[in-house]
């Protein structure tokens, strides 16, 4: 098990930061990919080390998505979030994310077997990358937007966006490149009976 110090993580955070834009380059060139491109050794790293990482990028993070334009979106960093810190989804492709929720999803965290989230909701995780030998640099924006009833039924009424960190946008099931993440709602079927809403691992929920 490899733990860094942050201070050797903000050495690597300016090289970091323009490799992560390179890597957000070759992923958007890939018209319909069948998962997210995974992380193959994601450090190990206690739940403190890795919030301190992600405090050290939110702000660029925030700025960021924010030339991405999309109002959904506005101070997202704002929002309620339910994890404690960062934690490693093999779903995201092994990468460390937060799950924020908007005031409109405010039973997210009590999701009943059937029950649903309302229109307006939004849900966004944003990620970053840190590697065992040291890489850090800022991941994607992966979002959930919970439609009008009968506007898409083909993904339960839910719109997926994927935001790269350079705020180019990769996908948008009712907007621009749309096949690129119809892959997303194929892995949130996993999870139809919570409205298709995945929710924090044991271990990282916030109890307050």
């Amino acid at each position: 098990m490899t733990h860094i110090a942050i201070s050797s993580f903000r050495r690597f955070i300016a090289v970091s930061i323009v490799l992560g834009i390179f890597t957000a380059v070759a992923q958007a060139q890939s018209d319909e990919p069948e998962a997210h491109l995974s992380i193959d050794n994601p450090a190990e790293l206690s739940q403190a080390e890795t919030q301190r990482i992600y405090e050290a990028l939110m702000e660029r993070l925030d700025k960021g998505f924010a030339s991405a334009r999309l109002d959904i979106l506005t101070s997202y960093q704002d929002w309620e979030k339910f994890n404690t810190a960062p934690y490693i989804s093999a779903t995201h492709g092994q990468r460390f994310v937060n799950n924020y929720a908007n005031a409109m999803a405010q039973n997210y965290a009590t999701l009943k077997p059937g029950e649903k989230l309302p229109a307006g909701s939004v849900l966004a995780k944003d990620s970053i990358t840190i590697t065992d030998e040291g890489r850090v640099f800022p991941g994607a924006m992966f979002v959930m937007e919970k439609l009008a009833d009968g506007t898409s039924p083909a993904t339960a009424d839910w719109r997926y966006i994927m935001v790269m960190p350079d705020g180019s946008l990769f996908g948008d099931t009712i907007g621009d490149r749309p096949r690129a993440v119809t892959y997303c709602h194929t892995c949130h079927e996993q999870v139809a009976e919570r409205d298709y809403t995945f929710f924090v691992p044991e271990g990282y929920i916030r109890s307050e």
